[in-house]
C-alpha cells in the first residue's frame, strides 16, 4: 500500500483560509497530483519537442495519426440547460467585488478566472476560492473604499459561473505532496471541485448555476485534453459525482491545438462544452512558436492585427465548422474596451468597434461571445439577439468550404505596418502591466482596455520577434535593444512625472522593467512571462 501523501502549504496568512485548505480538501488535490503529474510533465517534454521540430522544419499541419477521428461522425454530449444559451459570457478574476458584480451582469456565462486575469499570488487564489463559495451560498458582499456597496441582487438570475483554472504549464510553489509543487491547473480545479462539485449538482437543472462547468486555458493538443478528461473522470468518481457531469470548453488560443480541434473536442466528447477563440493568446502562440522562421511570420502592430486578417478569418472559421459538426457551443473573442465616464467621444467611436465585432461574430455562427466590462453585455446581447432570436445558439449553421494547413499559417497576407507607435505601444502596455501584476493584480486597465497577462505576453514576444527580425520602422529606425530600453526609461521618467515620486516609488516600477526586459530582450525567448515573474510575486 502506498504511504499517506505528505501536504506541505506555505504562504502568507490568507483570512478564512482554514475554510478552503482543510484536511479532506488538501487529500483530494494531493490524490489528484500523484495521478496526474507525471503525465503532465511528460506532456510538458512533449511541447519542447514539438516546438523544436516547428523551429527545425517552419511548418505545421493536421496530424496524420488521426485523420480518422476528422473524418468520422461523431459528437460530443449534450450541454446541459444552464449551458445553452451562451450568447454573452463575462470574464473577469475572482476577486469580491468583481464576483458580485459578474454575476449581477446579465452576462449568460461569467468565465471565473484564476488564470490570466488573476496574478496567482497566494492570497489571490485562495480568497477566490472562498469567494466562489461564497457566492454559491449568496451570502457574498463587498465595500470599497470610498464606501459603494456590492451585493447580489436578490430577484436577478445570476450567471452561470464557468471557472479557469490556470494552465497545465505552472505550478504552485505554495502547496507541495512528497515535496513537489503541485500543478496549479491541479490546485485551482481540485480545491473548486472538492468545495462545489457537490453543492451544485444538488441544486438541479433550473438553477443557473447546477453543475462544476470549466474553461481550460493554454491547451497545446488533444493529449493534453486527454489528460483533463481523466481528471473528471478521476475527480467524479473520487466524490461520487455521475460521469459527464463535468463540463468543459477548450480555449483555441495555441497555433497548435488549432490543428488539433477535432481530436481535443473528441478526447472530452463526454465532459466537452465547446471551443473558445482565445485571440489575444493566440497571436502569441503564433508568435512564440514560429518566432525563429522567418519574415512570413513577423505580424505588424499588435494592435493592426484584426479578426480580418486571413489567417485570422481561417482560424475561427475551422473553429465554428468543428464545433458545430460534433455538436458544440463555438464562443467568441473578448472585447476588452472599458466605458469611460469623461469621453463620450472615446466611448462612442469604440462602442462602435465593439458592436461590429460582435455583428461579424454573430454572422459568420459563433453561439456567443466575450466581454470584460458590464456595460458591454447589452452591446454584445443585442448582436446575437439580432441572429439567434428566441433560439439557444445556431449549431445547425455549419460553415461551407475546408481550411487547409496554409491558410492557417497565412501571416504573411496580414496588413498593416510596424510602426514606432506600434513598438512604444507595446513597450508601454508591458511595462504597465507588468507592475500592476507583480502588485497583485492580473486584470489591469490601461488605456481604456482592459488588459490581462495574454496581452503582455504579445507585447514583448512580438519586441523580442522584432529585433531577431532586424525590423525597420515606419521612421527609418531599426529595432534594437537599445532602442527598446531607451522606450522603457522613457516611459518611466513619464510616468514618474504623472504619478509623482511618492507613488512612484510605492509601485514596483523598477522590478517590471527588469522583467520586462528579461523576457523581451534575452537571447533565449522565455515560454512565458509568467514563469519567472512567478518568483517575484508572494
Amino acid at each position: 500500500m502506498a504511504a499517506a501523501p505528505v501536504v506541505t502549504v506555505s504562504g502568507p496568512p490568507v483570512e478564512r483560509s482554514a475554510e478552503v485548505l482543510t484536511p479532506d480538501a488538501l487529500a483530494f488535490v494531493a490524490g489528484l497530483h500523484r495521478a496526474f503529474d507525471p503525465r503532465r510533465r511528460e506532456l510538458l517534454a512533449l511541447r519542447r519537442e514539438r516546438r523544436a521540430e516547428i523551429a527545425r522544419t517552419g511548418r505545421l499541419d493536421f496530424l496524420p495519426g488521426t485523420a480518422d477521428v476528422r473524418a468520422g461522425e461523431w459528437r460530443v454530449a449534450g450541454a446541459p440547460p444552464a449551458l445553452q444559451d451562451r450568447r454573452v459570457e463575462i470574464t473577469g478574476p475572482t476577486d469580491r467585488r468583481m464576483t458580485v458584480n459578474a454575476l449581477n451582469s446579465g452576462a449568460r456565462v461569467w468565465l471565473a478566472d484564476f488564470e490570466d486575469a488573476t496574478a496567482p499570488t497566494w492570497s489571490n487564489l485562495v480568497s477566490g476560492q472562498l469567494n466562489l463559495i461564497d457566492a454559491f451560498e449568496r451570502r457574498i458582499d463587498f465595500t470599497a473604499p470610498g464606501g459603494k456597496a456590492y451585493a447580489l441582487r436578490p430577484d436577478a438570475e445570476l450567471a452561470t459561473v464557468v471557472v479557469r483554472p490556470r494552465g497545465w504549464h505552472l505550478d504552485e510553489r505554495h502547496l507541495l505532496v512528497d515535496g513537489e509543487p503541485v500543478a496549479g491547473a491541479l490546485a485551482d480545479f481540485g480545491l473548486y471541485f472538492f468545495h462545489n462539485a457537490a453543492r451544485l449538482t444538488a441544486r438541479g437543472p433550473a438553477d443557473p448555476n447546477s453543475g462544476p462547468y470549466f474553461y481550460l486555458p493554454k491547451t497545446e493538443g488533444h493529449l493534453e485534453a486527454r489528460l483533463w478528461n481523466d481528471v473528471f473522470v478521476h475527480a467524479q468518481d473520487a466524490l461520487g459525482i455521475p460521469r459527464g457531469t463535468v463540463r468543459a470548453t477548450v480555449l483555441i488560443e495555441t497555433v497548435t491545438a488549432a490543428f488539433e480541434m477535432d481530436e481535443i473536442l473528441y478526447e472530452l466528447r463526454e465532459h466537452a462544452a465547446g471551443l473558445n477563440a482565445g485571440r489575444w493568446d493566440y497571436l502569441f502562440s503564433v508568435i512564440k512558436n514560429f518566432r525563429d522562421a522567418g519574415e512570413r511570420f513577423v505580424l505588424p502592430d499588435r494592435n493592426a492585427v484584426t479578426m480580418d486578417a486571413p489567417f485570422m478569418r481561417a482560424y475561427t472559421r475551422l473553429l465554428v465548422r468543428t464545433c458545430h459538426r460534433r455538436g458544440a457551443h463555438a464562443i467568441g473573442g473578448m472585447a476588452a474596451f472599458i466605458p469611460s465616464r469623461r469621453d463620450p467621444a472615446v466611448n462612442e467611436a469604440a462602442l462602435a468597434k465593439v458592436r461590429a465585432d460582435k455583428d461579424r461574430e454573430a454572422a459568420g455562427g459563433f453561439d456567443g461571445s466575450w466581454v470584460a466590462h458590464p456595460d458591454l453585455v447589452p452591446v454584445c446581447r443585442d448582436a446575437f439577439d439580432a441572429v439567434l432570436g428566441g433560439a439557444p445558439h445556431q449549431k445547425q449553421r455549419i460553415p461551407e468550404g475546408g481550411v487547409t494547413a496554409a491558410d492557417l499559417l497565412d501571416v504573411a497576407a496580414t496588413g498593416g505596418g510596424r510602426t514606432a507607435a506600434g513598438l512604444r505601444n507595446a513597450v508601454a502596455v508591458g511595462l504597465r502591466y507588468t507592475e500592476a501584476w507583480l502588485r497583485g493584480q492580473g486584470a489591469v486597465a490601461i488605456f481604456n482596455l482592459m488588459e490581462d497577462a495574454a496581452t503582455a505576453e504579445i507585447s514583448r514576444s512580438q519586441v523580442w520577434q522584432w529585433i531577431r527580425n532586424g525590423v525597420v520602422l515606419d521612421t527609418g529606425e531599426k529595432v534594437e535593444a537599445e532602442l527598446v530600453r531607451r522606450l522603457a526609461a522613457e516611459e518611466l521618467a513619464g510616468l514618474r512625472a504623472e504619478l509623482g515620486e511618492e507613488a512612484y516609488a510605492a509601485g514596483r516600477w523598477e522590478e517590471a522593467r527588469a522583467l520586462f526586459e528579461q523576457v523581451a530582450l534575452a537571447e533565449d525567448f522565455a515560454e512565458f512571462l509568467t514563469l519567472p515573474g512567478y518568483a517575484l510575486l508572494d
